[in-house]
């Protein structure tokens, strides 16, 4: 099995529930994701399935992270301007 395509899954997975630096490690698990498949394709190891499944968490992670952010930041707005 690929190291970096089980490291891109547990990065992946970890940026779903660690919030703001959950974006950081989904860049990371994006990061770590295509450089498993690439060396995948050339070396015909197995986790090309782990790989993919950390891409698709890491992409998913940073969706939902940079939605927690605009959504305090636009909370912060509302609340402080109210009044």
């Amino acid at each position: 099995m690929n190291q970096k395509a089980i490291t891109s899954l547990t990065l992946g997975i970890m940026s779903l529930f660690i919030p703001i630096v959950g974006l950081i490690l989904g860049i990371l698990g994006l990061v770590y994701a295509n450089g498993a498949l690439k060396s995948i394709s050339y070396t015909s190891e197995d986790g090309k399935k782990a790989a993919v499944a950390g891409k698709i968490c890491s992409i998913v992670g940073i969706c939902v992270q940079v939605g927690v952010i605009l959504l305090a930041a636009l909370g912060s707005i509302f609340f402080f301007t109210v009044g």
